[in-house]
């Protein structure tokens, strides 16, 4: 199952509602960045739009510093010693979000949660967070995200035997199918 965030870009109203619920879990836990960070390339929209609503400065971190130009790996707000929020659109491993988020550290900012649309719950990536002291929160997970396919009658039975195989073992169940092609 995946859940293609990139998707509500075309949506006002659903990217007004993301934003919105980023307000509400930057509320809920307090957090005061002084400003936002996307990761490339499916969060910058959606930190843009919400560093514009929060009037914070915005920034983001590419996988990799660009090679040419000024070898940047992160474009926009950079300061050293800000608190700031890393936002991602979808954390599966958490790998690219960890990343971005060491290197905004490693920056000398001072990374207070990663915040994404979804997450899939994965324990690697949970755990992966707990390792770096990087709280992460998610507005929408799996769960979710099934019980909505469910009471809008887009998931079958069958659907949901092979879903729960998968959520057991993401990483076998992909590598089991790649052998049966």
């Amino acid at each position: 199952m995946y859940c293609d965030n990139r998707r509500t870009l075309a949506y006002p109203d659903v990217r007004a509602l993301i934003e919105r619920s980023f307000e509400e879990l930057f509320a809920n836990l307090r957090l005061q960045p002084e400003a936002i960070i996307g990761v490339a390339t499916g969060a910058i929209p959606h930190a843009a739009v919400l560093a514009e609503r929060l009037g914070l400065p915005f920034g983001y971190v590419r996988a990799s510093a660009k090679e040419h130009g000024r070898r940047n790996q992160i474009e926009g707000f950079s300061g050293q010693g800000s608190r700031i929020v890393v936002v991602e659109d979808l954390i599966s491993t958490g790998g690219s979000s960890l990343a971005a988020a060491m290197a905004a550290a490693g920056a000398g900012m001072r990374v207070e949660a990663v915040v994404a649309i979804f997450s899939y719950g994965f324990p690697m990536a949970e755990e992966a967070f707990e390792r770096e002291s990087i709280p992460l929160h998610a507005i929408v997970h799996l769960d979710d995200l099934i019980a909505a396919a469910e009471a809008a009658g887009g998931l079958e039975a069958s659907d949901r035997a092979t879903l729960n195989e998968w959520m057991a073992d993401p990483v076998g169940w992909s590598e089991r199918r790649r052998e049966d092609q």
